[in-house]
């Protein structure tokens, strides 16, 4: 089964044409990051203008590269929430229109469900197992029992992770995207140079808030002196990444799992996948996306088009939704 996935949630144009799931035969990505890297954050009627002049070049150049034609392909997908829904409207409609014209099923797909089916390609990952998703706008642990069965059982009370490392990059003065950044140079400080503080909340919960905060007082104790931003990007990755192997691994002991998978953007992260990886020496199985899997594409979206569809009994009145 061939199908071709479109992702426009936010701030990459992608397409991909995925066989069963698994095997990806392209998957083409055009990037806004330089646009908006000048406002600091990505802006939402500047990020659907793009998609809109990009997306008709993303299918072209798909077709293209996998030496397919639009009647050879099995179903239509894209994204449909969450998301900005000016930007999601980009990739709807265009799946939408290549589904009638070519009489061929649309299939719409939940963006976080796509992060996660992300772990099936170029895989033989199967459920049940505990995935901890890690994004811009989500910090979940979810329960995978079978390809259409999943529960979130945690959540974060108020910043998702991938907000909180763009939120303390900004106060260390590093450029967007700061969570990127703050990585990179996280690898050359001290992991034990400053204490920060893990929040005191519920075992089916998250909080970053503090942290950021904590990060701006570190910084504000510093003012007039120059700010060791390595051993401060160690200290603070460490701190989050601590909380979130702890939080997961204390579940996944109380509910008997022993498979446990990583996505989203922050999935990326070099500190989170070395501690995770680690965890295969204390009888885990650990499964992540490949890197160009974490961040937004849209071979996760055929994939989840493929093992976890929305269902609806009439797909192409299916509209887009900001929020889950």
């Amino acid at each position: 089964m061939l199908i071709l996935g479109l992702e426009t949630s936010c701030d990459e144009t992608a397409c991909a044409i995925v066989k069963d799931g698994r095997e990806v035969l392209c998957n083409i990505v055009a990037s806004q990051i330089k646009t908006h890297e000048q406002y600091g954050g990505v802006v939402p009627e500047v990020a659907a203008r793009e998609h809109l002049e990009a997306i008709n070049m993303v299918i072209d150049e798909a077709l293209k590269q996998s030496g397919k034609k639009p009647e050879d392909i099995d179903a239509f997908a894209s994204t449909v929430g969450p998301g900005l829904v000016g930007c999601l409207l980009v990739g709807l409609n265009a799946a939408k229109a290549l589904s009638l014209v070519c009489n061929k099923p649309f299939i719409g797909v939940n963006h976080l469900q796509a992060h996660v089916c992300a772990n099936f390609i170029d895989t033989d990952l199967k459920p049940p197992f505990l995935c901890l998703l890690v994004s811009g706008g989500h910090t979940q642990i979810i329960k995978v029992e079978d390809f259409d069965r999943q529960e979130i059982i945690a959540g974060t009370i108020d910043d998702a992770v991938g907000e909180v490392y763009d939120k303390a990059a900004r106060l260390m003065g590093l450029p967007y995207p700061g969570g990127v950044m703050l990585d990179r140079l996280a690898q050359e400080g001290n992991p034990k140079a400053f204490k920060l503080p893990e929040a005191r909340v519920g075992k089916d919960e998250f909080s970053f808030s503090g942290l950021k905060t904590a990060v701006l007082r570190l910084i504000q104790s510093m003012e007039g002196k120059e700010l060791p931003v390595k051993d401060i990007a160690a200290s603070f990755q460490e701190t989050v990444s601590n909380t979130l192997l702890n939080k997961t691994l204390a579940l996944a002991e109380e509910l008997n799992y022993k498979t446990i998978v990583l996505a989203g953007g922050v999935a990326a992260n070099s500190e989170l996948r070395r501690k995770f990886f680690a965890q295969a020496e204390n009888g885990y199985s650990i499964f992540a996306p490949q890197m160009k899997y974490c961040t937004d594409n849209a071979a996760m979206v055929a994939s989840c088009a493929c093992f976890n569809p929305i269902k609806s009994n009439e797909p192409l009145n299916l509209e887009a939704f900001s929020r889950d």
